[in-house]
């Protein structure tokens, strides 16, 4: 799978040792946003990830919580964007939501949960049952 990473400097950590995870899983990844501990703002590592994220076959964002950086991110009509603390949210954001990026805490979870809950979100499928398809077009549709 290609996946694309963007965060800011808080989560930058976390970032690349998931890209090292995900590499040797046999990932391609590409890094956007912070490109090293100097502050930098999460909202423009979630604009960075949003611009290229047709090229991919979905997204990851950090900062320090999730919730900023998921914040801004779903600001895209293009991105659905899920904050997951455990696989189960992982797997229901894929299921339920056909969520295409994933956003997680750097201060709220550890390496290894972190990357379980990437492994589960990475093998998850769409639901095809019909109310949860109707629900993921109502996503989709404008509000006023």
């Amino acid at each position: 799978m290609k996946i694309v990473l963007g965060s800011d400097h808080a989560a930058i950590d976390l970032r690349k040792w998931l890209v090292a995870e995900l590499q040797k899983l046999g990932h391609e990844t590409v890094e956007v946003g912070a490109r090293d501990t100097t502050a930098y703002d999460y909202p423009d590592a979630a604009d960075e990830l949003a611009a290229c994220l047709h090229e991919f076959d979905f997204g990851i964002v950090i900062c320090g919580t999730g919730i900023g950086i998921s914040v801004r991110a779903n600001r895209y009509s293009h991105v659905r964007c899920a904050l997951c603390t455990t696989e189960y949210m992982a797997e229901m954001a894929r299921e339920h939501n056909d969520a295409n990026v994933l956003a997680l805490g750097a201060r709220v979870l550890g390496t290894e949960q972190a990357l379980a809950i990437v492994k589960t979100f990475a093998v998850g499928k769409v639901s095809t049952v019909e109310r949860h398809l109707n629900r993921i077009k109502k996503l989709g549709a404008p509000v006023l």
